[in-house]
């Protein structure tokens, strides 16, 4: 049996119609290549990404905020309350091989930083550029399109 890659995509709850856009894209190619899609389980990026991978008969993980499951967005499969409120952001960051940062606000830009504590990967969308005692920063992988974006986060998680 070989293991599947789980990608985490993050970002805003609340984005404007071309991340939605290129949020679905993402999630449909990520399906599209056999490998499994975390998020935080609500809408905006979240909601965007799975309905993407749910048109192309990909799974979905919701790591939720709250206590229950009936929160999840309308597309995740496996809808996992924790409880934790944006302490959460942990999970969705450590639950995944790759995380692919989709524009974004603070919530990702708090996933972005634990996934790099944790050494795991990041690929970039129009998102956070980070920066280090006055330089920048040079730990996301940037792409500009949602296959760009696919195609490294699974390089970087090994499938390439």
């Amino acid at each position: 049996m070989t293991r599947s890659i789980y990608v985490s995509v993050v970002g805003s709850g609340d984005p404007d119609a071309d991340a939605r856009a290129v949020a679905e894209q993402v999630g449909r190619l990520i399906a599209e290549a056999g490998a499994i899609l975390v998020c935080g389980g609500l809408g905006g990026v979240m909601e965007a990404a799975c309905r993407g991978a749910k048109s192309a008969g990909g799974t979905t993980v919701g790591i939720l905020p709250g206590n229950d499951r009936r929160d999840a967005n309308p597309h995740v499969d496996v809808a996992i309350a924790t409880g934790l409120g944006e302490a959460r952001n942990t999970l969705v960051a450590r639950a995944a091989d790759v995380v692919i940062a989709v524009a974004g606000e603070f919530g990702t830009l708090s996933e972005i930083g634990f996934a790099l504590k944790i050494n795991k990967p990041v690929v970039g969308l129009d998102t956070w550029e980070l920066a280090g005692h006055g330089h920048g920063v040079d730990a996301i992988a940037r792409a500009t399109t949602a296959k760009e974006a696919v195609f490294l986060a699974l390089e970087l998680a090994g499938a390439g």
